[in-house]
């Protein structure tokens, strides 16, 4: 099968309502790296329910879909397919529980043509059921590998979503290295990405890979940590935007050093991976309150 324009534009996505609790918020910090030093506050107030502060990027994990392109009616490869970048705006800081209601579409599908892949941006918003505020809103751009040329039959091509602009020439204001657990991939997946590309070494083998990736949210959840520690204190009601472009994929159990450029409300970041000295995030922008 290949991508049908149309049907994938108006794909059936169902509200989800999530309730999510204390417990639920230190499991995704744990997935995205949170207290490896769990004699560092700023590490323990991320996973400990005394005084918990809310991670920022938790909100990646809410009203997920779930891993919905493995339906063969979306005509993706979906064996093929990378995660190519993610953009997270939050409205309002995450309260410690609520109940959330996260809305999906497919906002844009780009034809780069044959033997090019194709671009397909999902756009999903977070809600919060008893108030009805606003908290988030996140756009997850899949790097389609197996899909370019689906077009040639007569199916449109929407315009390229902006690329995320590129880190300054000059060296970083801030450097800071984060270890992941050999098993950081088993815990994100429990926040409901359950890809297994990520967990089954026979899929990885056959995405072309040595074995399972980590979750290039995890990677950007790991990214996060590192921002917010180097720039406010670990203060998570201060990020109001993160966004990066994802190069190339982590292992479980490196370390990511992430580089950090900070200029008033604004920061500019770069992750790469020390063992194998890979670039795995790039074009990393935030904005601070």
């Amino acid at each position: 099968m290949t991508i049908d324009y149309h049907n994938l534009k108006n794909w059936p996505f169902e509200d989800i309502e999530q309730h999510y609790c204390a417990r639920d918020v230190i499991l995704y910090s744990l997935g995205a790296g949170y207290g490896s030093n769990p004699l560092d506050p700023d590490e323990l107030a991320f996973v400990y329910e005394k005084e918990l502060r809310v991670t920022p990027t938790f909100a990646v994990a809410l009203g997920f879909p779930g891993f919905w392109v493995k339906d063969p009616r979306s005509g993706i490869d979906w064996v093929r397919m990378l995660h190519g970048e993610q953009t997270l705006r939050v409205h309002k800081p995450l309260p410690r529980e609520a109940t959330v209601i996260g809305r999906s579409r497919v906002a844009r599908i780009v034809d780069k043509g044959p033997g090019k892949g194709a671009l397909v941006l999902i756009e999903r918003t977070v809600t919060d059921k008893a108030t009805g505020e606003l908290l988030a809103t996140i756009e997850q751009l899949n790097f389609c590998r197996g899909d370019g040329g689906y077009s040639a039959g007569g199916d449109p091509s929407d315009e390229a979503p902006s690329s995320p602009p590129p880190v300054p020439e000059h060296g970083p204001d801030a450097v800071c290295d984060l270890p992941t657990r050999p098993e950081i991939a088993h815990i994100y997946r429990l926040s409901g990405d359950d890809n297994p590309l990520h967990v089954d070494p026979d899929v990885a083998r056959n995405a072309g890979f040595e074995r399972p990736i980590l979750h290039g949210l995890a990677t950007w959840g790991v990214a996060a940590h590192a921002v917010l520690k180097t720039t406010c204190s670990s203060d998570p009601t201060r990020l109001a935007l993160f966004r990066a472009r994802f190069t190339a994929p982590v292992y479980p159990g490196e370390t990511i050093r992430t580089e950090v450029w900070h200029e008033n409300n604004v920061v500019h970041f770069r992750s790469r991976v020390i063992e194998r000295d890979v670039v795995v995030l790039n074009n990393g922008y935030a904005e601070l309150r």
